[in-house]
């Protein structure tokens, strides 16, 4: 019985999803980001997107997108060249944690 309890707890262990970013790394990493996104991911112009609170892996596949080309913008191309990984998953870790806009229905 132990033995079945201890597989499934190690079963939903490897399910959960792990967060390789550092949120603090990633404030410290979003200074270029803040002129269109705002300082915690809120843009306060409506051409730019908020980012605040977007999901890890969407902003981390979009910024890995960005970075190969897949997804193509002349302002994030050359802003995401030089990122690394880590990088990547720090700016994911600062943005998703951030509180976004509530939206009334």
């Amino acid at each position: 019985m132990r033995r079945t309890i201890l597989a499934c707890c190690l079963l939903l262990a490897a399910g959960a999803p792990v967060f390789a970013g550092d949120p603090a790394a990633g404030q410290k990493k979003s200074q270029a980001c803040t002129a269109c996104h705002g300082p915690d991911g809120n843009s306060p112009a409506p051409d730019f997107p908020k980012i605040a609170g977007q999901h890890y892996d969407y902003l981390l596949k979009a910024l890995k997108d960005y970075k190969t080309g897949a997804r193509k913008n002349p302002i994030m191309g050359p802003l995401v060249a030089n990122l690394t990984q880590r990088d990547i998953e720090d700016l994911a870790a600062y943005f998703s944690s951030q509180k976004g806009l509530v939206l009334k229905y």
